[in-house]
């Protein structure tokens, strides 16, 4: 069983989101156990203060080193856990990085809040830094809440098809080809013959050709990674 250990100042955040759906039956089913812990718990200050001016003046407050230490240590077997900094400095999050995430035994995310960690965190306790994009965010929690669910689903036992995971979007480095259902016919709209034809060779062939298509016209920047091959090549070359 994966353990996950959050830190954050608003735990009631996460209620939501990890009590429903895929990730709620991952932990039911024993499969992922995910710990909320709110760092504030940890101040040893009679007012329970985790932030301080910064030195050398600027704005906002900063997370001080204590309580988020003392958090951390607070963990059985943080001391071979990877530890997590949310934080938009850190490495892009991506696919790839949440399939190698999903084979660890324990992970620790920090979550930040304010104007920003002691940078002593950064340097003596955290191992890794982690951004879901280029914006900022008021907190960590959201951008943990996507990391966890990223790679939840990836754990064997959590999906009910686990081939659905192999063929979504970015693990091949190409996007997802389109997805029907019924109704075949549904305001005069089709679906592709191909796909109610039976033929699971043409079918597989037909769905190859369409995520290459949607790649190089939504983003053709992860075909530069992908790995191609003749056939694929050729049909680009149709595109351009």
């Amino acid at each position: 069983m994966m353990k996950i250990q959050i830190l954050t100042l608003f735990p009631e955040m996460f209620t939501g989101v990890f009590g429903s759906s895929i990730i709620k039956k991952a932990q039911e089913k024993n499969i992922v156990d995910i710990d909320i812990i709110n760092f504030r718990d940890f101040s040893t200050n009679k007012h329970k203060t985790v932030d301080d001016y910064p030195y050398g003046g600027g704005n906002g407050m900063v997370l001080k080193p204590e309580p988020i230490f003392s958090a951390v240590e607070s963990i059985v077997g943080y001391q071979d856990s990877r530890i997590f900094m949310l934080s938009p400095q850190g490495q892009t999050f991506t696919q790839k990085k949440a399939e190698e995430l999903s084979n660890e035994q324990q992970l620790i995310f920090i979550c930040g809040h304010y104007e920003g960690f002691d940078e002593r965190i950064r340097e003596h306790l955290v191992t890794e830094e982690l951004s879901i994009g280029d914006f900022v965010l008021t907190g960590g929690e959201l951008a943990a809440m996507v990391v966890v669910d990223s790679l939840v689903r990836l754990l064997p036992g959590v999906l009910g098809n686990e081939a659905s995971a192999e063929t979504d979007s970015f693990t091949s480095d190409l996007l997802e080809y389109p997805q029907y259902t019924r109704p075949e016919s549904f305001r005069g709209w089709q679906v592709p013959e191909v796909l109610i034809s039976g033929h699971h060779k043409n079918i597989v062939e037909w769905r190859r050709k369409e995520s290459l298509k949607r790649t190089h016209n939504r983003r053709p920047d992860l075909l530069k990674k992908a790995k191609l091959d003749i056939k694929d090549q050729q049909f680009l070359d149709t595109l351009d």
